[in-house]
C-alpha cells in the first residue's frame, strides 16, 4: 500500500490534526493509501532523546533520525507541519510539564559540571532551536503562492498600513566587526575531515570540534562577531532611540540560530538594562539568571532570591525601563517587552508585520509606534531596510495589483548558517581560532577575544547544483525571470557565484531572464516589479530563504502560512511543508479559554494535494491524482464561500473549515469523470454532507465560548484533544461511512 507520513507536531498544527486527520484518512482509503504519522513534536524529541535512560515503559522510537533517513530514499511522501523552534525557556517548560506526568526526565542542567550533566544537556540541546528542519531537508525549497490564494488575496485584500513620508523607522545594523565583516571562505578541492582550533595567547590549544566531515567542492565558511564592538554599537542604538523618540526593538532568530542569537539577545538586554547589571550582575549570575534567557526568565527567578537583592533587582529594571527609549512590545496588556524573551521576536515574522503596520510596532500604550530596528549583523539587515525606504518613497504595497515573489532556497544538507550550530561559540580566552584540515594546515584564521561568537558553515557541491537546476525548471514552467541574491562583496556569496555560472552554464536557459544581484539590489529590483505587477522568483540561500518567505507573502497574502512549501527530495523522494506561519501558541490559548481554534489549515490543504500527485506518479496511482485535483478544486471553492476559519467567537473556526473542505471534496469527486467508480462512492457521501451541513455546522457551534480541557500543552491528552476537535457526531458518522464506500 502507498504510504503517507503525517507529521505530529505542536500547539495549534497539533491540534488542527486531531479534526484533519481523520478526513485524510477516510479520503485515502479510497486510493489504497495508508497515511501513518510520526511524532516529531518537542515533547516527542525530548522523550526520545533521553530513551534509554527511562524505563521501559516510558521509552520512544526517535521518529525524526527515523525520518530522517527515510528522506534520502525515493519512497519517502512527508507532509511536515509547523513544529515547536524550542527556545531555553520553552524546553523547560516541556520538561516540567512531561515530569508531572510522570516521564522521569532530568532537570536540565543550566551550568554542568559532571560528565553525566554535560551528557544530560548535550540531550537537551539537541532538541532545541531548529532541531527538525534541517533533518529533513535532503532537497531544496520551492515555495509560491498558489494562483487561487493569490488570486483570493486580490479580491479580498488585507489590510495593510498607510505609511508616512515623515516616518522615522529604520534598521540599524553594524556593518563592521560582526558575521558579515569578518567571514572567510574557502571551497575543499578533496573529501576529508576538518578541525576547529582555539589557540590562546599562550600558544595553548583547545579543539572546538575535532572532526568536520567534508566532500570535494564543498563551500566552507568561517566567521566571528566581535563582542566589544557588538556591545559598542547595541549601547549607541539604544542612545538612538532615545535620541529620535523611536521605539528600540531587537530581532533575532533564536531559535533557528540556537546558539549564536541567544548570546546576542543577552548582549542587548545587558546593553537596555545598565543599571540592574552593574549593581546585581553578579547575583543573578550566582543565581544561574542569564540576559540571554531574557528579561522575563530574570523577573521569573529573580523571586527565589533574597528580599532584598528582589526587591533591588525590581527597582533597577524599573529605572532603566525609566531612562531608556521606549521599548516595542509584544503584549503590551501583560507588560511582554521585545527583550522578555527570546523566542517572542522572530525576524522573519517580526520585520514583515512592522512593514504591514506602517513601520510601526506597539508602545506600552497598545499604541502604535516608529521603531528602531536593531538587527546586528549585517549580512541580511538591508533587505529590510530597502523595503522599508522603498514604503517611505511609494506608500503601502496593494494587494490588489501586487505581483508575486516565488523562492527557490539553498537548503538541502543543513546549508549555509542554518547549519553552523554544531560549530557555533562563544569564545573563552583571547587568542585565534583556526579552521584546520586533516594535515593541521589552517585554511581559515581569525583574532579572537573572549565572549566573541565564532561560527563556521558549510555548503556541499551536490546540493548548490540541485538548487541551480531547481531555479532554471522553476523560471522555465513559471514563465518568470529569476534572480540570484548574491553579493560579491562577501566571500561566502563569491564562491557561490563561481558555482552559479559555471552549473548555468550546464543547463539549458535559452529564453530565460537569470540575473545575479546582491540582496539590496535584488529587492530594489523586485519591489519595482512587485509594484508594476510583475512576478520575479528569489533564487536565495537558506537564511534569506527564510527571511523573504515570509517578507513577501505577508505582504502578499497577509500571512505566509498560505504558501504552498515543496521540497523536492535529492533522492527523488517528496517533503511537504505546509506554510512558514510557526505554530501559533496564542491560537492554542484561544482554544483553551474558549473552545475555538482560528488556526488556517489551508496550508495542510496545499501540502496535501502535491503530496498526493508525487504520489501518483511515484506509484502508479492514478486514482491518487484524481483526489488531488479534487482536493485543489474543493480549496478553491473554500475561499471563494469564505469558509476559512474567521477571527470571531461564534462564526467558523478549524473545525468548520475542515468539514466544509471535506463537504467540497466530497462534490468534487462525485462530480468527476476520470474515476467513475470513485464518483459513485462519493455521490452519497457529498449528498449526506449537503443534507447534514446545517446539523453538523450547529453542532460544531455549539461547543464554542467555555473553556476546553486538552491535558497538557506540550503532550496533551490524545483521547482529550479528539473529543474536543472532534464535537460533531454526525459529521464522524458520515467519514466512518466513507471507507465502506469503497
Amino acid at each position: 500500500m502507498a504510504r503517507i507520513i503525517y507529521t505530529h507536531t505542536d500547539e495549534a498544527p497539533m491540534l488542527a490534526t486531531a479534526s484533519f486527520l481523520p478526513i485524510l484518512d477516510a479520503f485515502s482509503n479510497t486510493a489504497g493509501i495508508d497515511v501513518t504519522t510520526r511524532d516529531i513534536s518537542l515533547a516527542g524529541r525530548i522523550v526520545a532523546a533521553f530513551s534509554d535512560l527511562l524505563p521501559e515503559d516510558q521509552r520512544e522510537a526517535d521518529a525524526l533520525a527515523e525520518l530522517g533517513e527515510l528522506a534520502k530514499t525515493p519512497d519517502a511522501n512527508i507532509i511536515k507541519l509547523p513544529n515547536i523552534s524550542a527556545s531555553v525557556p520553552q524546553l523547560k517548560a516541556a520538561v516540567a510539564e512531561l515530569q508531572s506526568q510522570g516521564i522521569a526526565l532530568p532537570d536540565y542542567p543550566e551550568s554542568p559540571s559532571t560528565d553525566e550533566e554535560k551528557d544530560i544537556r548535550a540531550r537537551y540541546d539537541s532538541v532545541m532551536g531548529s532541531a527538525v528542519n534541517p533533518v529533513l531537508r535532503e532537497g531544496n525549497s520551492d515555495r509560491r503562492a498558489p494562483s487561487a490564494v493569490k488570486n483570493f488575496a486580490k479580491a479580498h485584500p488585507h489590510r495593510m498600513g498607510e505609511w508616512s513620508k515623515d516616518s522615522k523607522t529604520s534598521v540599524a545594523t553594524m556593518g563592521q566587526d560582526d558575521f558579515r565583516a569578518n567571514e572567510q571562505s574557502v571551497v575543499l578541492e578533496a573529501a576529508g575531515a576538518l578541525s576547529i582550533v582555539h589557540v590562546a595567547a599562550d600558544g595553548t590549544e583547545t579543539v572546538l570540534k575535532p572532526s568536520i566531515p567534508v566532500l570535494a567542492g564543498e563551500v566552507v565558511d568561517s566567521t566571528v562577531m566581535r563582542a566589544a564592538a557588538l556591545d559598542a554599537f547595541l549601547r549607541e542604538q539604544v542612545a538612538t532611540a532615545k535620541e529620535q523618540g523611536v521605539l528600540f526593538s531587537l530581532h533575532l532568530k533564536a531559535t533557528m540560530m540556537k546558539v549564536s542569537d541567544p548570546i546576542l539577545f543577552g548582549h542587548a538586554v545587558r546593553a537596555f538594562f545598565p543599571t540592574l547589571f552593574s549593581e546585581f550582575g553578579e547575583q543573578l549570575a550566582a543565581a544561574g539568571l542569564s540576559p540571554n534567557n531574557g528579561l522575563g526568565g530574570i523577573l521569573a527567578g529573580v523571586e527565589d532570591l533574597d528580599a532584598t537583592v528582589r526587591d533591588g533587582v525590581k527597582a533597577a529594571i524599573e529605572k532603566d525601563l525609566a531612562d531608556g527609549p521606549d521599548l516595542a512590545m509584544v503584549n503590551s496588556h501583560k507588560g511582554i517587552t521585545n527583550l522578555h524573551v527570546p523566542s517572542d521576536v522572530i525576524v522573519d515574522a517580526s520585520m514583515p508585520a512592522m512593514i504591514r503596520t506602517s513601520g510601526h510596532m506597539w508602545n506600552k500604550d497598545d499604541a502604535e509606534q516608529d521603531t528602531l530596528a536593531v538587527i546586528p549583523d549585517s549580512s541580511y539587515a538591508g533587505v529590510f531596510q530597502a523595503t522599508i525606504e522603498d514604503c517611505q518613497k511609494n506608500g503601502a504595497f496593494d494587494p490588489t495589483t501586487m505581483g508575486t515573489v516565488p523562492n527557490v532556497g539553498l537548503m538541502a544538507q543543513k546549508a549555509e548558517e542554518y547549519g553552523s550550530h554544531d560549530k557555533t561559540f562563544e569564545i573563552a580566552a583571547d587568542g585565534r581560532v583556526e579552521v584546520r584540515d586533516a594535515s593541521g594546515a589552517a585554511l581559515m584564521t581569525h583574532e579572537v577575544a573572549a565572549g566573541d561568537i565564532f561560527r563556521a558553515c558549510q555548503a556541499k557541491d551536490a546540493p548548490i547544483r540541485d538548487w541551480v537546476q531547481l531555479a532554471v525548471r522553476r523560471s522555465r514552467e513559471s514563465g518568470m525571470p529569476a534572480v540570484f541574491w548574491l553579493d560579491e562583496s562577501r566571500a561566502h556569496d563569491r564562491n557561490l557565484i563561481e558555482k552559479v555560472n559555471a552549473y548555468l552554464a550546464d543547463e539549458d536557459t535559452e529564453g530565460l531572464d537569470l540575473q545575479i544581484m546582491s540582496p539590496i539590489e535584488a529587492t530594489e529590483h523586485t519591489l519595482a516589479r512587485v509594484r508594476r505587477g510583475e512576478d520575479t522568483i528569489s533564487v536565495t540561500g537558506n537564511v534569506l530563504r527564510d527571511y523573504l518567505t515570509d517578507l513577501f507573502p505577508i505582504m502578499e497574502l497577509g500571512t505566509s502560512a498560505k504558501m504552498l512549501s515543496v521540497v523536492p527530495l535529492m533522492s527523488g523522494g517528496g517533503l511537504f511543508e505546509t506554510g512558514a506561519g510557526g505554530s501559533a501558541p496564542k491560537h492554542v490559548q484561544q482554544l483553551v479559554e474558549e473552545d475555538y481554534l482560528r488556526w488556517d489549515s489551508l496550508g495542510e490543504f496545499l501540502a496535501l494535494a502535491e503530496s498526493l500527485r508525487h504520489l501518483a506518479r511515484t506509484a502508479d496511482n492514478a486514482r491518487a491524482r484524481v483526489l488531488a485535483d479534487a482536493l485543489d478544486r474543493a480549496t478553491g471553492t473554500l475561499l471563494s464561500e469564505g469558509k476559512s476559519p474567521q477571527r470571531k467567537l461564534g462564526s467558523i473556526d478549524n473545525r468548520g473549515s475542515h468539514f466544509y473542505l471535506a463537504m467540497y471534496w466530497a462534490q468534487e469527486l462525485a462530480q468527476q469523470s476520470e474515476d467513475t467508480e470513485l464518483a459513485a462512492a462519493f455521490g452519497p457521501i457529498a449528498k449526506d454532507l449537503v443534507d447534514g451541513e446545517q446539523t453538523i455546522a450547529e453542532e460544531l457551534l455549539a461547543v464554542q465560548g467555555k473553556p476546553a480541557d486538552i491535558g497538557g500543552y506540550y503532550r496533551p491528552d490524545l483521547e482529550k484533544i479528539s473529543a474536543v476537535m472532534r464535537p460533531s457526531a454526525t459529521f464522524n458518522r458520515i467519514l466512518e461511512e466513507i471507507s465502506a464506500a469503497l
